[in-house]
């Protein structure tokens, strides 16, 4: 089951209808195009359209397994006390006293250029569960962080 926010969610469901009702037809018209050109064994439009209709199909298909398995998380009944899902954290690095602020959502709803970081990320997991004023330390590929949690918000 994967936890995600209403606008997460919402955002999925539109990403599948472009799919289908969109790309998909187009796929499919290329397809029906190339076929029209003759031998197929050495048509390349045919068999780079059949390849592209085989990656939207994969697509397609996992994205309905995510919404299928999805469960939209009610924000009222969240509470701003400790870190969790949906909460936007301010904290600051110690070892180089930068301030960051990210919120932590779903890893289907993650972008860095949003500054939403999954919660299978290191650092919320390192997060989850810590009160403003907390310190932790994040092993991330680049080394170890020190970060001290200075508020969170819904």
């Amino acid at each position: 089951m994967e936890y995600m926010s209403q606008e997460g969610y919402d955002k999925l469901v539109a990403e599948l209808r472009q799919l289908e009702s969109v790309e998909l037809p187009q796929v499919r018209e290329a397809i029906a195009e190339a076929r029209d050109k003759g031998d197929l064994s050495e048509n390349f439009e045919y068999h780079a359209a059949k390849r592209e209709q085989g990656r939207l199909l994969s697509r397609i298909r996992f994205k309905q397994r995510v919404l299928a398995n999805a469960r939209v998380i009610d924000m009222s009944r969240l509470g701003s006390d400790c870190v969790q899902l949906l909460s936007k954290v301010e904290m600051t690095n110690l070892i180089n006293d930068k301030k960051m602020c990210y919120t932590i959502v779903s890893p289907h709803e993650a972008s860095i250029h949003e500054g939403k970081i999954s919660i299978k990320s290191p650092i919320a997991q390192a997060l989850l569960n810590k009160k403003v004023g907390d310190t932790v330390e994040v092993r991330v590929p680049a080394g170890t962080m020190r970060l001290r949690i200075d508020s969170i918000q819904l």
